[in-house]
């Protein structure tokens, strides 16, 4: 399964929907741990079947509360009142079936793929955020995914200031059959990088995968230390690094908003991973950022295990972020 999803061109429609229904199944199933979706609780409001001025004004309080914001919570009342206007929406489950449509409006163009490109070799990811935001995790997750498709893999240790997060990341080399570079804590990070990079370009191996450590968005000093690591990938390679992938932890809903547009300032990130979607989060902060930054979102996590981490499907997270848990969803009456 794992080689089947981490893919090396763009998928079709049918490998789309084909090789990812347990992750699809988690997704519905954990995203919000099935309180907090958007149309729970709505069936008094549909039981009438005509749309009126409630049923608005509670989908907008929903998306607000869900971290929507303010700026996609606008475009998608926005486009429901237009449909409204010219009689297109009938009743409440058409309503419901218009809000997913417009949220995948606004997710589609984000989800995009990681795409290994082989021709360069070692192809480079940089991975960064903040404090706890899953980035040592996600790291030993793509490794394994890279080894299932065939990829060899070294894993550089370039987060030198906690010495758990260099066993943590050598214990995911082990897992996953990575090699591993790593030198001692405290250690200069861009020069343990720019030594894994020249490893792995004597030892030939396919992907280099860089952790980082994590740094406040607001901490400008440590955001300087960050550009000098892409700087020094920079000099052993000049595309390099080839995708800058981006950890945001949904639970800090805005706020990882804010973290995504600082480190998009300051070292370009090229990919999103949205983790933790299992616990407290509110999962609308996916479509704020999708509205606001419209970068890439490569990966979503929903829980620990392997099997927890998947490619961003928009169409497979509106459903699951607007109907709920499977057997949840507002009892419409039928047209």
């Amino acid at each position: 399964m794992w080689a089947a999803m981490f893919r090396r061109a763009p998928r079709d429609a049918a490998d789309a929907a084909g090789d990812r229904p347990g992750f699809l199944a988690r997704l519905r199933e954990r995203l919000q741990r099935g309180h907090s979706w958007l149309t729970r609780d709505l069936a008094d409001f549909f039981t009438a079947r005509q749309i009126d001025a409630a049923m608005l004004e509670e989908l907008e309080s929903r998306l607000i509360t869900a971290d929507v914001g303010v700026e996609a919570t606008g475009r998608i009342l926005g486009e429901l009142r237009q449909r409204i206007s010219r009689h297109e929406l009938g009743d409440g489950g058409a309503l419901i079936a218009a809000l997913e449509a417009a949220i995948v409006e606004i997710l589609a163009p984000c989800a995009q793929p990681l795409v290994i490109d082989h021709a360069r070799k070692p192809f480079v990811i940089l991975v960064v955020g903040v404090n706890g935001s899953g980035k040592t995790t996600t790291i030993g997750k793509l490794a394994r995914r890279c080894a299932a498709a065939g990829d060899s893999v070294l894993l550089a240790a370039g987060d030198t200031f906690r010495a758990a997060a260099i066993e943590q990341l050598k214990v995911w080399a082990e897992r996953s059959g990575a090699q591993f570079a790593a030198q001692l804590p405290g250690a200069d990070p861009a020069a343990v990088v720019f030594d894994a990079l020249q490893a792995a370009r004597a030892r030939g191996c396919d992907v280099v995968l860089a952790d980082t450590a994590g740094r406040l968005h607001s901490q400008s000093h440590l955001m300087e230390e960050l550009k000098k690591v892409r700087r020094v990938i920079r000099r052993s390679d000049s595309s390099a690094p080839h995708e800058v992938l981006l950890v945001l932890d949904a639970n800090q809903g805005q706020n990882a908003l804010a973290q995504a547009r600082q480190f998009h300032e300051a070292v370009g990130v090229t990919g999103l991973v949205l983790t933790k979607l299992d616990g407290t989060a509110r999962g609308g902060i996916v479509i704020a950022i999708a509205q606001t930054l419209r970068l890439p979102i490569r990966f979503l996590g929903v829980g620990e295990s392997l099997e927890d981490f998947g490619e961003f499907d928009a169409a497979a997270f509106a459903q699951a972020l607007v109907e709920g848990p499977a057997g949840a969803r507002p009892r419409v009456p039928a047209a």
